[in-house]
């Protein structure tokens, strides 16, 4: 038993690797929760894939730099969001079309960008290293994780006013608008953050994963963000166990672990599941 379950973290990769998992699984699924809340969940979606050419164009200017490549997708995954709420609001359409339309380019040209540069691993970028994370990629992680807690902390309440009354906000002068860009910018900051470890295709699965298993478990929103969390941090430790002792890949381990945690909550969860389901009719 020691073996299986505490000789891997004698590891000093493996310890980082579980160091950055956890400072993902403390940011990334309460903005995860606040999105489902805001029928927004493909949102982490688009700007997963949204912030290719900055991390592309980072690499071009600086190497593999973690800094400039984060720099960079940070950059552009705000770019993106920004540009598709502008072309909605200017041209009367739905934003998510317009989103579609975006990141869609966006990809496209970051594909090509990465394919353009010697040196720069295209799989790598997308799937990420988990077991490669070094200090600077660490210190990265968990100052984003620790800025994101902070500033979701201060917009807890105006968020959540903005997620379920948009109408209201708008009539009492609340900025909604505000609130909304500061929540889309630290749901980058946090897909950005992830890139490194987890890819940039599956970064979102420690955001996403965790707060839509969540719901069945909760009925009020902090409890689902405490949730979330655990379930995040569970799918951390277990992931990485599992890529250890079966040679599996270590980021789609861990994703998956919290896939197989939302299948469970989805059929055996106290609320809104197969075997509780919201009629009451079993």
């Amino acid at each position: 038993m020691e073996d299986v379950f505490l000789a891997p973290f004698a590891l000093a990769f493996m310890r980082r690797a579980l160091a950055g998992c956890i400072a993902v699984s403390l940011a990334a699924p309460p903005l995860g929760v606040f999105l489902v809340l805001r029928r927004m969940s493909l949102m982490s979606d688009v700007l997963q894939h949204g912030v290719l050419p900055g991390i592309a164009v980072g690499a071009a200017v600086a190497g593999l730099s973690v800094w400039a490549m984060g720099t960079g997708g940070v950059v552009a995954g705000i770019l993106i969001a920004v540009l598709s709420g502008w072309l909605s609001r200017r041209t009367g359409g739905r934003e998510d079309s317009q989103l579609a339309g975006v990141y869609l380019l966006a990809l496209a040209a970051g594909v090509a960008l990465v394919s353009m540069q010697r040196g720069v691993d295209l799989t790598h970028l997308l799937f990420g290293s988990l077991l490669a994370v070094d200090n600077a990629a660490l210190l990265g992680m968990a100052s984003v994780s620790s800025v994101s807690i902070l500033l979701l902390a201060v917009i807890w309440r105006p968020l959540i006013l903005e997620s379920l009354d948009p109408a209201f906000m708008a009539a009492t002068g609340g900025h909604g608008g505000l609130w909304h860009l500061v929540f889309l910018a630290l749901v980058v900051l946090c897909v950005v953050s992830g890139f490194v470890a987890l890819g940039t295709l599956m970064s979102v699965g420690l955001m996403m994963l965790p707060a839509i298993a969540s719901r069945h478990w909760s009925n009020s929103l902090s409890g689902q963000v405490l949730a979330s969390v655990l379930i995040a941090l569970v799918s951390s430790v277990v992931g990485l166990l599992l890529a250890y002792n079966l040679d599996l890949p270590a980021g789609p381990a861990v994703v998956l672990t919290a896939g197989g945690i939302w299948l469970l909550s989805l059929a055996l969860g106290p609320r809104t599941s197969l075997l509780r389901p919201a009629t009451g009719v079993m």
